[in-house]
């Protein structure tokens, strides 16, 4: 035993220092956000706008790598298992760290556990959207139309594992109603029929509803977040309705478990410093996403901690069960 520790102790010793130096010398080399989305998708935008901001504080380049497929799965497990050496982030997706756990039956992760939350990025609401024809200027007024024409209303959404299936099953069970979703696999279709008024409703993230508000192509009754959006600023929000409501997208710079303590909190620091710079509020604002800064490493864990939870719970209302 005496024998095992002399080998032991110094290899430890030797590893301590070894992380400790390369914590103090990090970065030396690029970073890479890694995304389970698609290039082009509001994933890869968002990583790139704060990424290119950071890499100039840091004065190494970050690159986004996509590794999209599986419903976020491919690349979420790719993060999880990447080093956690300071130089791989996960550019997280509300569903990859959070939703997924409850809608999949098994994941070769544990997103919970194998990710530390680093910063918030941002959050986009959602859109409860009518087509023109639907004799309802509010949320109130839609759930009385639907109360009294139960088969007149159908929804369109992305599956009812997916947010926008589980915010209408969610909306469903909280009003008394029963509209009927028409899942998609591909939304641009969904949004179509929607506008061609072959399916009467539809739930889209502020960005992707703005442009067909605007066109006058589909008419906006709720916002999904707890406070009205601040470019919307004449739109009800759900919870005006249905007091608690509150389920937006959002997007977490997570590590892989085990990365340095003071390389995170030195990125989170380098996040909220780009998400209070004035052009990239902007930027970001324009887009359509909301962001009031990163706050601490302890408001990530929180907000992740609190979002699993929230989750946790509309998913046993509404009776999803994994697939």
């Amino acid at each position: 035993m005496a024998t095992l520790l002399r080998c032991l102790v110094p290899a430890l010793l030797l590893a301590m220092t070894g992380n400790a130096a390369n914590a103090q010398t990090w970065p030396d080399r690029p970073i890479k956000f890694i995304s389970s989305q698609a290039a082009g998708n509001t994933t890869d935008v968002l990583a790139r706008l704060t990424g290119d901001h950071i890499s100039k504080a840091l004065g190494q380049p970050i690159v986004v790598e996509n590794r999209a497929g599986g419903g976020n799965v491919i690349g979420t497990q790719y993060a999880a298992r990447s080093a956690p050496d300071g130089y791989n982030f996960f550019f997280a997706t509300a569903a990859a760290l959070v939703t997924d756990g409850y809608t999949f039956k098994s994941l070769p992760y544990d997103p919970m556990k194998d990710f530390t939350p680093v910063a918030k990025v941002a959050e986009v609401p959602f859109v409860v959207l009518a087509h023109p024809s639907v004799p309802a200027k509010t949320l109130p007024e839609l759930v009385a139309y639907a109360k009294a024409n139960p088969d007149k209303l159908t929804f369109a959404t992305d599956g009812n594992r997916r947010f926008s299936g589980m915010i209408v099953a969610w909306l469903n069970k909280l009003a008394g109603t029963n509209i009927t979703q028409v899942p998609y696999k591909v939304q641009t279709q969904g949004i179509q029929d929607a506008i061609a008024g072959r399916v009467q409703l539809i739930i889209l993230a502020v960005p992707s509803a703005r442009v067909h508000m605007q066109s006058g192509s589909l008419k906006a009754l709720a916002v999904t977040s707890a406070k009205r959006f601040p470019e919307l600023p004449d739109l009800p929000t759900v919870a005006e309705t249905y007091p608690g409501f509150d389920f937006a997208g959002w997007w977490m710079l997570s590590a892989p478990t085990g990365t340095p303590a003071n390389i995170i909190a030195r990125m989170n620091h380098e996040m909220d410093a780009t998400l209070r710079d004035e052009k990239v509020v902007a930027r970001m604002r324009g887009m359509g996403f909301l962001s009031f800064g990163a706050g601490s490493v302890k408001d990530a864990q929180d907000y992740v901690n609190a979002q699993h939870a929230a989750w946790g719970t509309l998913v046993k209302e509404i009776g999803v069960k994994p697939e």
